[in-house]
């Protein structure tokens, strides 16, 4: 069974379909290891040990009656807690101790697709409330540490979900990204980290269901192989009427994207998008890691990005926009439907930050709105013109590695960002991350690793492909994973004291 650890949810699912393993045996297995492991980390917040073995019975009952059972047939896996995910689940919003007794309500796209195709839920994951930022951590539940150096942070959003995955708690788990969340800890963690271009996964919320588009949010999975994100998007992705941004496809074939090649293609290499002050230790280590595209036909080249607005002003305006759906419309909604007004009653519960954002976005009118996506319009031509010449634009996912984490539970003692980056002022939230450019725009994009530094941590290239061009970044992202693979590279968090 040790074998389990770091299998990958594709072979775990073929051999639970072939007989092979037992689904009961499998959740057993990594409840166990959630039971020893999860202290040193705080990956889980949640776990539901009776739903989990009962679901893995009826798969295991399934498989035994010659019943169709899944692409994820009996595999584990784990919702964020952030979102609501799974009706019946308690979820605290991302650690807001006044919403923790309230349960979910509906579905994600992820876990209703892994639950149709038979995966088995163990728990919830660890967040930052509301998913307001780029780093892991909340009063009620604390920090998530990156398992390959623990008491550094796992980075946000999906923090929890990342670190369990990069320490074999799990094979995949679900991640949200509204800035970089699914790319972000992907990159401090040393895992997979895919977000899908705007229209392919449905991700629609109500009662607004153009919610997730100030800035574009998208639901999707974190895992340590590239096939396991694949094969999951395979499940979530479709058209939904319902959803205003999700567009018919028809019948892609996600997984048959990995057999691609990059021979011919140009891509297109910035180390900083000319704005960010990125440590010169990851610009060094993703320099080298992009021209090994070189190695697979491809021509990488560096360019410049002339942008108007610095990267202070645009983390600001992102913070502008993540407030108005993230923050204020959510607290909105939830003291609409529960009676709970977190703003009035429980301030106490979220950071003095958060509260600041979510107050300038009541203050803010229409006028202030359209100057912001006047700042979006800026960076969707930057990208756009680009890919008139390229294939494929490089970068680094953060400036800066992983932060210490904060062991502290109350105001002043969150875990932040940094503020400051090579001498320069940087915005706490998300100004240290190169990443929520495409969340103004719905490119897609993938953090893959690129190594590990000197001093043990993880560091993640980002890849960003053409508006719709979820195939192309999975068929780089798999030619990436052949060039330099880094399976190795999880016997760090493996052999970890505990």
């Amino acid at each position: 069974m040790d074998s389990l650890s770091f299998m990958s949810a594709a072979e775990m699912a073929a051999n639970i379909r072939s007989k092979k393993l037992s689904p009961v045996e499998v959740t057993k297995y990594f409840l166990e290891r959630i039971e020893k492991r999860n202290p040193s980390l705080n990956a889980f917040v949640y776990t539901d040990v009776e739903k989990a073995l009962a679901r893995a019975k009826e798969i295991e009952a399934d498989i035994m009656a010659g019943k169709p059972v899944g692409l994820f047939a009996g595999v584990p896996t784990a919702a964020k807690d952030f979102i609501p995910g799974l009706p019946g689940w308690k979820g605290s919003f991302g650690g807001i101790k006044a919403l923790s007794h309230l349960e979910d309500t509906h579905y994600t796209t992820y876990t209703k697709s892994l639950i149709e195709q038979g995966a088995v839920f163990l728990g919830k994951t660890n967040s930052p409330s509301l998913a307001f930022r780029g780093t892991c951590d909340n009063y009620m539940y604390g920090p998530t540490s990156t398992p390959f150096k623990v008491g550094y942070n796992s980075g946000g959003s999906s923090g929890g979900s990342c670190a369990a995955v990069a320490d074999g708690m799990l094979p995949i788990a679900e991640g949200s990204d509204g800035g970089g969340s699914i790319r972000i800890p992907a990159a401090w963690c040393g895992i997979y980290g895919f977000k899908p271009a705007l229209g392919t996964v449905s991700n629609s919320p109500r009662p607004n269901g153009y919610g997730t588009s100030h800035p574009y949010c998208f639901n999707g999975a974190q895992s340590r192989t590239v096939e396991d994100t694949a094969l999951a998007i395979q499940a979530m992705a479709g058209y939904d009427p319902f959803d205003p941004f999700s567009l018919d496809y028809g019948d892609r074939n996600y997984l048959a994207a990995l057999k691609g090649s990059v021979k011919g293609w140009r891509i297109a290499y910035t180390p900083d998008f000319g704005i960010f002050p990125v440590d010169p230790e990851i610009r060094e280590m993703v320099g080298k890691a992009a021209k090994r595209f070189e190695e697979a036909g491809a021509t990488v080249e560096p360019i410049e990005f002339n942008l108007k607005h610095g990267h202070l002003e645009l983390a600001e305006a992102w913070c502008r926009l993540i407030s108005i759906s993230g923050g204020m419309e959510s607290l909105d909604d939830i003291k609409r439907e529960t009676g709970i007004d977190i703003m009035k009653d429980h301030r106490g519960d979220i950071a003095p930050e958060m509260i600041y954002w979510i107050e300038d976005a009541c203050k803010r009118n229409y006028r202030d709105y359209c100057a912001d996506d006047v700042i979006r319009t800026e960076i969707f031509d930057a990208l756009q013109t680009v890919f008139q010449t390229y294939d494929l634009i490089l970068s680094p996912v953060t400036a800066c590695h992983p932060v210490k984490n904060n062991p502290g539970r109350g105001p002043g003692q969150e875990t932040f960002g940094p503020r400051e980056l090579n001498g320069e002022e940087v915005e706490p939230h998300i100004g240290w991350c190169l990443t929520y450019f495409t969340n103004f725009t719905g490119h897609p994009a993938a953090s893959v690793p690129a190594g590990i530094s000197k001093d043990g941590f993880p560091v993640g290239m980002q890849l960003i492909g053409k508006r719709f061009g979820d195939l192309d970044v999975l068929t780089a992202s798999a030619e990436f994973e052949r060039i330099q693979p880094w399976a190795k590279t999880y016997e760090i968090p493996a052999n970890r004291v505990l």
